[in-house]
């Protein structure tokens, strides 16, 4: 048996859906009023038809059951069927208003789509998990080959290997042979159409690196005569990761990598205005602080109250970062030493106190105001240990990118580093700002930053 009940489950998932949306109606009204037999009359029958008319209209205009294997998964059946709920509560809604349907009980509505909700979702799930089972013990799969062989044809191979819910059964590589690659296939380009049609497959994939048009063009011609679907690969990864979309000139699809270049500009221009105006606030408001701060520092140790620092930013351009003074001068005159934390003697008992608050790090809006610095970004290192920890995780050149900031993903869950382990260690934090970066997520990193130094957490 192969996969000749997968028609049944467009209708079944209607059915079942309808079925749900009718029970939960009528056990709502039992639940709320505790008797059924008034749904059955004016004026919930009325409103009952209603229901079932509105989510037929919604099946027949998304078409909602209609998908891929690769989306067949709880997250997005559950998605798709609340979205679809949203939309039915507010027609229901606006029907409600244009009838002045204020007899009906809001009670009743409210329990009848929280039944809908629970027995959708648990057919969907328990629907997936029978499926998982099925497919295991081989039914209900689709078999696949793959022409061209390189890494783009193992990569879709290790896919379906990892995910045999989905029910793919791979059945070779096809492809002109070379000494290196002959043990690897199954057959050549002659071999290919009537492997097909002998083992009744279902799905053939085209790697785009690995085959010419004139052999792709012969495998799609075939498609209809011998019954296989054609599926072309090609390798976009390292592009989409940049924000690509596709544009379409008549029927000719036009990939645009620049799509990511406009989102960047934009956010980078929201960026830029808003640690403009933070931090003239910050420096505005808070002088009489800085001023109080600075004092503190000069009085309870010796040396310049500011601290300067040439650091790594943007682009691996060097810039001098500023801080409070929280060491003993020439703490650093054996060379370039990473702090070890309340263990470090080189820290004086009020610059233990600002590590702890964050105060040390406040003169750094004017570096921000000065273009070197973002309120938030990855910090800043120096190139000494910026070519030590690459050695360990070279995807730290990525965070040379982005503007570094005062404060960071990594500062708030980690804080400051002892040595190169914990550095890298931070880095698997900052390493999500990068791609998530936006105003409202720089909003978050703030407030949580106000809060560890409210609570003096700061490692």
């Amino acid at each position: 048996m192969r996969h000749r009940y997968s028609i049944l489950l467009f209708p079944l998932h209607i059915i079942v859906d309808f079925l749900s949306l009718n029970v939960a109606f009528v056990g709502a009204y039992g639940i709320k009023f505790g008797t059924i037999s008034p749904v059955f009359e004016p004026p919930y029958v009325t409103l009952w038809w209603v229901f079932n008319l509105i989510w037929l209209a919604e099946i027949l205009v998304s078409k909602p059951y209609i998908f891929p294997r690769q989306l067949f998964k709880a997250d997005h059946l559950i998605k798709k069927m609340l979205i679809l709920m949203a939309i039915h509560v507010a027609i229901i809604a606006i029907y409600w208003v244009a009838v002045k349907g204020y007899y009906y009980s809001r009670g009743h509505i409210a329990i009848t789509y929280g039944l809908f909700a629970t027995l959708g979702i648990a057919f969907r799930i328990g629907g997936l998990l029978f499926l998982k089972e099925y497919r295991s013990r081989g039914y209900n799969n689709r078999r696949y080959i793959i022409v061209g062989y390189g890494k783009l044809a193992t990569t879709i191979r290790g896919f379906y290997d990892a995910h045999p819910e989905m029910g793919f059964h791979f059945k070779g590589y096809f492809d002109d042979p070379t000494p290196d690659t002959v043990d690897q296939l199954k057959g050549n380009y002659d071999q290919l159409v009537d492997y097909v049609r002998v083992n009744q497959i279902d799905c053939v994939y085209c790697c785009m690196p690995y085959i010419d048009n004139s052999r792709l063009k012969e495998i799609v011609d075939d498609a209809e005569a011998v019954d296989y679907q054609v599926k072309l690969l090609v390798d976009f990864r390292g592009f989409l990761a940049r924000g690509a979309s596709v544009e379409y000139h008549d029927f000719l699809p036009v990939l645009n990598l620049s799509s990511q270049m406009l989102a960047d500009f934009q956010v980078n221009t929201l960026k830029r205005g808003f640690d403009i105006t933070f931090s003239l606030g910050v420096i505005v408001l808070g002088a009489p602080f800085f001023l109080l701060v600075a004092l503190i520092t000069r009085v309870t140790s010796k040396g310049p109250v500011f601290y300067a620092q040439e650091r790594i930013g943007r682009g691996g351009k060097p810039f001098l970062i500023y801080k409070f003074r929280s060491m003993y001068v020439n703490a650093e005159q054996g060379g370039p030493v990473l702090s070890a934390g309340y263990r470090d003697s080189r820290i004086t008992p009020w610059g233990w106190f600002m590590r702890q608050t964050r105060l040390d790090e406040l003169p750094q809006f004017y570096n921000v105001l000065r273009g070197d610095m973002s309120v938030v970004g990855p910090r800043p290192e120096r190139q000494f240990f910026i070519d030590q920890i690459i050695e360990v995780a070279p995807e730290y050149k990525t965070l040379l990118k982005v503007k570094p900031g005062i404060t960071s993903i990594g500062q708030i869950k980690f804080g400051y580093a002892a040595n190169i382990e914990e550095m890298v260690q931070r880095l698997r934090y900052d390493l999500l700002y990068p791609e998530r970066r936006s105003f409202l997520f720089d909003m978050w990193i703030i407030a949580q930053t106000v809060r560890v130094m409210m609570q003096g957490r700061g490692k």
